[in-house]
């Protein structure tokens, strides 16, 4: 039960990462630390689709899963596992890239606006 729990943890945490990821230019405009992390986000996000990475919060949901039952481990990207559930859309990798520099553009915006501004 503690895997299970653990696992639903992670869950949890990885959507929150990946709302900050999302919006977290908006925070970042006036936080320097939340700017960092975020932009270091943005970058580890797209570097690891270049790759073919697998995020390591999905790896260690999916150990987890598998620690509480093997039945609940998956295969692939944490965003189109999830996705797929929720909304039975198929979501391939090469879209949740175009997604993920769709992201990082309009983050760029909101940063450069930011600071276009104090200029």
């Amino acid at each position: 039960m503690l895997y299970k729990l653990a696992a639903d943890l992670v869950v949890v945490i990885h959507f929150l990462w990946i709302l900050f990821i999302i919006f977290g230019a908006f925070w970042g405009r006036f936080n320097r630390l939340v700017r960092n992390i975020h932009i270091a986000g943005l970058v580890f996000s797209i570097v690891s689709q270049i790759f073919s990475w697998i995020c390591p919060l999905t790896h260690l949901e999916v150990w987890l899963h598998e620690k509480y039952n093997p039945y609940l481990a998956y295969p692939g990207s944490f965003i189109a596992h999830y996705l797929e559930e929720i909304i039975y859309v198929e979501m391939s990798e090469r879209i949740i890239f175009v997604l993920t520099l769709f992201i990082v553009g309009i983050s760029g915006v909101i940063y450069w606006k930011a600071f276009y501004k104090k200029g």
